[in-house]
């Protein structure tokens, strides 16, 4: 599904977030994950018999009926959640081997309201602690032996794109790589070669469809290594960016700005696509309306309650609840 805005990151350096090539070394393991218990010191005789636990199928019954079912909210697979965090784990409930999250971009005037990239920091990010190993953000590095002025002309033409979006949304994609670190998971930017830059440069009025090409074919291919080591095997990778670039079905004529089919086929088909969107920056305006859950979303239905789509086999649109 494509958003809106698009958001080509500025030459900037993620070094101090880890952001590290394919071959780098391998998560640590979560020390709070895999680990046995220590054994429980054994009671005196003394001590009174304790309650039995009950058994597992009842304790998961009892779990269950805690947890409120999601309503049904009409077309496409919808369904109303209680909150975020429960939608999200709908999600992660096809197992798929590639996550591949796309938002729509806060834009300027809304920085009032927490964007899609802080939500999915604080709020997605700790559930895939231990279940990810590598997280792949759409954020451009500058390979510095670069020419200068082939640089230079590359972020001129991501300003044009980028002018009507927030100011902190970079930041904000920093600061998403330090929070995967923390947890363990290892970030990754995507860095052009010299080449790729070049082309972009001397693209003229096509450079940005090439940096869509380039965003698209660099994060397939990180991904695709990735897959392939042996230090990843059972492990989830999660990419980050724009909602353009994550669609298995793409638009006619958008095929080559979009991983989701390569990707989706490398896996065995354990490829979903999540689309994470704020209510409040979903517009009444052509692009919106071209998107195929906009005829079926009212956002006064369930405003408070976490709406999710499944347009398709692994495809999914999660709109928050309004800010409060």
């Amino acid at each position: 599904m494509q958003t809106p805005r698009i958001v080509l990151s500025a030459a900037v350096l993620l070094a101090a977030c880890g952001g590290a090539p394919a071959s780098s070394a391998p998560v640590a393991a979560d020390p709070a994950v895999g680990g046995p218990s220590p054994a429980s010191p054994a009671a005196p005789p003394s001590a009174p018999p304790t309650a039995t636990a009950p058994p597992p199928t009842a304790a998961a019954a009892s779990t269950a009926a805690a947890v409120p079912a999601p309503a049904p909210c009409g077309a496409l697979g919808c369904l109303a959640f209680d909150d975020p965090d429960r939608a999200f784990a709908h999600v992660l409930g096809d197992g798929p081997r590639v996550l591949a999250v796309g938002e729509s971009h806060a834009q300027q005037g809304a920085e009032g309201i927490p964007s899609a990239t802080r939500r999915f920091a604080e709020r997605f990010l700790p559930a895939l602690a231990g279940r990810a190993s590598d997280l792949i953000i759409e954020l451009w590095v500058a390979d510095p032996r670069c020419k200068k002025e082939q640089a230079a002309r590359v972020e001129e033409e991501q300003r044009a794109v980028t002018q009507g979006q927030a100011a902190d949304n970079q930041n904000e994609f920093l600061a998403l790589g330090h929070a995967a670190k923390r947890l363990g998971i290892q970030p990754h930017a995507l860095t052009p070669s010299c080449d790729e830059v070049d082309a972009i440069a001397r693209a003229g009025a096509d450079a940005v469809p090439a940096m869509l090409e380039t965003i698209a074919r660099l994060t397939a291919a990180r991904a695709k290594a990735l897959l392939g080591r042996e230090d990843r095997a059972g492990k989830m990778i999660v990419a980050y960016g724009g909602a353009l670039h994550n669609d298995v079905a793409p638009r006619p004529g958008r095929e080559r700005w979009s991983f989701g089919p390569e990707l989706a086929a490398s896996t065995g088909g354990k490829y979903v696509e999540l689309d994470i969107i704020v209510r409040e920056f979903i517009k009444d305006t052509a692009p919106w309306r071209a998107l195929p859950w906009y005829a079926h979303f009212d956002r006064e239905e369930h405003p408070d309650r976490t709406v999710l789509f499944n347009p398709a086999p692994g495809s999914y649109v999660l709109i928050f609840p309004r800010t409060r």
